[in-house]
């Protein structure tokens, strides 16, 4: 689901609002007792390979396939993205926000809040941190997570599928412009960008058929 830009918060009561984690965008594939993580370019997390078999580990007879943000969370709980980028402080971990596939049913189709709840009952025995929602109030939820210093929220409709046309995306990214991380992120991406392995051919959210995960 691609995640589009917009400038100002708003209140709506037809959409959900949800911290914005500053980490990196990830499907965690589950299947035959072992678990992927795969970034937006279509390639495995190889250096959060700990994680991902964390959460197999804890979910040996699953097969679903949950969108969601790797983080690393200094001891206050908020995300340090400098941390997960060179591997330091706290051991990575998983926020989990979408719930696409579970034990061979595709729920794209479905509700965004039904997809949730699903991803509520799921996630009762992994090592998952669910991402927490609140409805209908976006400019209140801005205001907190800048007086914060946190990265932003995240807009999304509640009766919505999830979809892999950017043209038909109902999730918006509400960005802090005073977020003291982002200061030198450019030149963090630059330094880094040479150790990334080569990006498959096309786009993470394309890839369903390769995962087994039915139609587009």
């Amino acid at each position: 689901m691609p995640l589009l830009k917009r400038a100002a918060p708003f209140d709506d009561p037809d959409w959900l609002f949800e911290l914005k984690y500053d980490g990196f965008r990830a499907l965690a594939v589950i299947e035959h007792g072992g678990a992927q993580l795969l970034s937006r370019n279509g390639h495995p997390f190889a250096t959060f390979s700990s994680l991902a078999e964390s959460i197999s580990d804890s979910l040996p007879n699953a097969r679903a396939v949950i969108d969601g943000e790797i983080c690393s969370l200094d001891r206050r709980g908020r995300p340090q993205f400098k941390n997960l980028l060179f591997r330091r402080g706290n051991p990575p971990c998983f926020f989990a926000f979408d719930l696409l596939t579970c034990d061979g049913k595709d729920l794209r189709t479905e509700r965004l809040l039904d997809r949730k709840q699903e991803l509520r009952l799921a996630r009762a025995c992994a090592p998952l941190k669910y991402t927490e929602y609140i409805e209908g109030c976006g400019m209140a939820l801005f205001q907190r997570i800048c007086e914060l210093d946190l990265e932003g929220i995240v807009a999304k409709h509640k009766s919505a599928p999830y979809v892999t046309e950017r043209e038909h995306s109902t999730w918006f990214k509400i960005l802090n412009r005073k977020y003291s991380q982002m200061q030198g992120r450019e030149e963090l991406f630059e330094r880094e960008r040479h150790q990334e392995p080569p990006a498959l051919r096309g786009h993470l959210n394309c890839k369903f058929r390769q995962i087994g995960c039915g139609r587009q």
